[in-house]
Order: structure tokens, then sequence, then C-alpha cells
């Protein structure tokens, strides 16, 4: 053997060695427990979600999966705490429409950007938002609503600037001519909390938030904003149907994971997580919740979060909506 070759012989180990370390690790995750990182308070819809999984995805991962909230700026504070995490897995996000799709527009100025900063795993649910009012709100059904907002000030709440509850409060706006004031909070718990107090007016809830409030007779539901009317609520006509031709605001959320994540990881997680939302008690629990479960491929996650980027984005241009 010649010298030449006996001297690469530890360089091309060393090489191996590089691309065999992350494929180990890779096959030997999880190995410890498993952060879910929330970017809303607890009591609204995206922390019921993780909270309904997680045990499942837990027994299957063979770590404990935590669930750790961190409210705040529409979901922003937690987004960019997971760009900024290891790409090893043990950090991942339940991610909302807010933080992946719509906060880049709204903002404009974000530290990340989801689709370059962030790794689709999988959506998780899928949801329909409800437009509920507080009872002393003269309006039972959404014509009477439009026509007393362009009489009386009114405001609506949401969790929080950007999502999902906020960009359909401004998507009513444009389409009806109203201009109903929004309230952003910190999730949507603290929202339905001041709705029931009387504070605000109304909301563009997440079905998991409102049904139990409506069924009680606390708050009164209008109308559903999916273009078809939900089984949750079969008796809820659509906003479109009501008098806004078109109207359409799906609620998403799904989990995502820091980019340069090992496609091995990013794939076991896959697996784990579409495994956990195919079982029929959870099934069972999320539609109990307001939520169908909608479990998908990475590349399907990842072309639907870009289509429904440009969505929002001309919704964003054409209400004028800015952050608070």
């Amino acid at each position: 053997m010649k010298v030449s070759a006996i001297r690469a012989l530890p360089i091309a180990a060393a090489v191996l060695a590089c691309y065999a370390a992350p494929a180990l690790a890779a096959d030997a995750y999880p190995t410890k427990p498993v952060r879910m990182i929330v970017g809303f308070a607890p009591g609204g819809g995206t922390d019921t979600t993780a909270r309904a999984l997680t045990p499942k995805l837990s027994e299957r991962l063979g770590q404990q999966v935590i669930v750790d909230n961190r409210p705040g700026a529409a979901g922003n504070i937690a987004t960019e705490i997971i760009t900024k995490s290891p790409a090893d897995g043990y950090t991942i996000l339940m991610g909302t429409i807010a933080a992946l799709a719509i906060n880049p527009t709204l903002y404009g100025n974000l530290p990340f950007n989801p689709l370059r900063d962030l790794i689709p795993v999988t959506q998780a649910v899928d949801s329909t938002n409800i437009l509920v009012v507080h009872p002393t709100v003269q309006a039972k059904n959404v014509k009477e609503l439009i026509a007393l907002a362009k009489v009386k000030s009114l405001n609506g709440g949401s969790s929080g600037i950007g999502g999902a509850g906020h960009l359909a409060l401004e998507l009513f706006n444009v389409s009806a001519g109203t201009k109903i004031t929004h309230v952003p909070y910190k999730g949507g718990g603290p929202a339905i909390t001041d709705l029931l107090g009387g504070q605000i007016n109304l909301i563009f809830a997440t079905a998991a938030s409102a049904i139990p409030h409506v069924q009680s007779g606390k708050i009164r539901g209008l109308a559903v904003t999916t273009l078809n009317r939900s089984k949750l609520v079969p008796d809820l006509p659509t906003v479109a149907e009501s008098g806004l031709p078109g109207f359409e605001a799906n609620n998403w959320y799904g989990l995502v994971v820091p980019a340069k994540t090992p496609k091995p990881v990013v794939d076991r997680l896959n697996k784990e997580m579409v495994a956990v939302l195919n079982l029929p008690d959870i099934k069972e629990v999320l539609f109990r919740q307001g939520l169908d479960a909608h479990p998908s491929t990475p590349e399907a996650f990842g072309k639907y979060i870009q289509a429904e980027t440009a969505k929002w984005a001309r919704v964003i241009k054409a209400s004028g909506a800015k952050p608070e």
C-alpha cells in the first residue's frame, strides 16, 4: 500500500464518522424527553390540541413529551424560540396558521421566516371558527350583526394579533364594510373569559373554546367560518350563506421543527404523530373539542403552508391590518 493511501485512511475514516454520527443519533432518537412549545395560553384551541395528543405521542416515542406554553405576540415568541433551538428533534412546535402563514406578512420584519427556518412535520388538525357574540349584543344572525356594527361601535377579541380569529375579523370588516375594533389577547382562553364577562362583544373563536359555552347559552353562536356547515354545529349557518358570499376563514395547527433537523428524526416524528392522529379515540377526543384530525406528509404540509401564506397576504394587504 502506498504511503499516500495509508495517510488518507484516517482522513477517510473521519469523514465517514461525520456522516455516521448524525445517522446513529437519529436512529436512537429520542433518548430524553421532548418539549412541545405552544405559543398560546392554556385553555385555547392550540393548547387543548397539544394536550390531547402528547400522552399518546409520549407512548409511541418512548419518552415524555412535555407541553411548554410560551404565549405572546400571536405565536411569534414561541416560533422564534423554535427557530433558535437545536435541530435535534427535542424541541418541537405546535404551530398555528398565525405563526406559520399570517405573521410573516402582517409583521414584515420578523427575525425568522417559517418557510426558511422551519421544517414541516405534519398538519395536526383542521378546525372551523365560530362567530359568537355576548347575549347583550342585539343580533341574532350575521345580517343583523352587520347592520348593528354600522350604527354602533363594537369590538371583537381574538387569541392574538395575526391569529386566525383576528384575520377572520379583518376579512369580515372588509367583506361587510364594518369597522369592528380588534382586541388582541394572549390566547383563546383569556378572550373567551372576557367575552363571557361582557368585556368584549364578539369573537371568531375556535370551536373547541366556543361550543361548550354556546351549548350552555352563555354566548350566542351566529355562524361558522368554513364554506360548508360543520358537523360539530350543524344548525349554525356559514357566514358565506348568511350574507357574505365566498367568506372562508379556516383554522389549523401543525407540527414543525427547526431547519436542519435530520430527515430520519423528521420522518420518525411524522410517523408517530400520524399514527396518533389516526387513532379512533384521539379522533373522537379532538372532534368533541371541535377539531378534525388532519395528518399529512411533511411535503403536503409544506405546500399547504405556502398556499395559506399567499392567501392571507392578500387579505392583510386588502384590509390594511397592522400589528397593534
